[in-house]
């Protein structure tokens, strides 16, 4: 394989990373189904970095959801899916694939992350500035929606405040009536680790899908230092691009999937 020198030290580096310098260029864009723009940035990742995984079990997953938002809640996926005309929130039954309940969101609205607080599930939208919420069980829309400047993509909580990705390097901590309470960027060593896309709050730490990566990012939340990459590149199915990821408390156990993908994995996160 290729290797590149990186602080001093040897790090595996993709293929792609050398075509990617070589040939296209560092103004290179990614086009992705929905028509966005956004920049593939590959890097190096230390080896003691790298953080191990055992698949236990795989899953149907509807190839029809392009998945921005992924949550498990009382034994259900609570999913939400994007593009104009096409953006949903779903309650999902994980054994079969099969979709218990579903509520489609107003064309004019690229649905992006989720996720649940107390009795309430809220989905971003990607451009729209608006972060929908509903009742959890219903998903009868609330009498009040959320308003923020910049793009949405993706959403979870640690209990007290709603931590957001929005496509850059930075983490922004909102309150209850989704105010501004901090931003914290994420870094790996000194450079900073952009287009952090879905997100899961796990036992401390932040899990962050990094757009066009088979790599999720682990991170400190207080400090915004990534403590770990998962690359989950041996799971890659061809139909679109890895995005998803819902903790199960009571197994403690992962849910990984992607945009349309036919399959949905658990896995088991070795953190040492």
């Amino acid at each position: 394989g290729i290797n590149a020198e990186y602080g001093g030290m040897r790090s595996p580096c993709l293929t792609l990373l050398l075509f990617y310098f070589l040939t296209i260029g560092s103004s290179l864009k990614a086009l992705n189904g929905a028509g966005r723009s956004r920049s593939i940035k590959n890097l190096c990742r230390l080896k003691d970095l790298m953080i191990t995984y055992t698949v236990l079990k795989v899953y149907p997953h509807d190839t029809e959801a392009f998945t921005e938002g992924l949550v498990w809640n009382e034994g259900y996926l609570y999913e939400g899916t994007g593009l104009n005309g096409l953006s949903s929130i779903r309650k999902v039954e994980i054994e079969t694939g099969n979709i218990i309940q579903k509520k489609d969101i107003s064309e004019q609205y690229f649905g992006e992350g989720i996720t649940i607080w107390s009795n309430e599930l809220y989905q971003l939208t990607w451009q729209s500035g608006v972060c929908f919420v509903y009742d959890k069980d219903t998903f009868a829309n609330s009498q009040r929606t959320l308003n923020y400047t910049n793009e949405g993509w993706g959403l979870t909580n640690d209990g007290t405040s709603f931590i957001m990705s929005d496509g850059s390097s930075y983490l922004t901590f909102r309150d209850e009536a989704f105010q501004v309470i901090k931003k914290v960027q994420v870094l790996n060593g000194s450079i900073p680790v952009t287009q952090l896309n879905e997100l899961e709050y796990i036992n401390g730490l932040v899990f962050a899908n990094i757009w066009f990566s088979n790599e999720i990012a682990v991170i400190n939340p207080n400090t915004g230092r990534v403590v770990g990459f998962i690359d989950l590149s041996s799971l890659k199915q061809p139909e679109g691009v890895l995005n998803g990821i819902a903790y199960n408390s009571v197994t403690d156990t992962i849910y990984v999937t992607g945009k349309n993908w036919s399959k949905l994995f658990e896995i088991k996160v070795n953190l040492g």
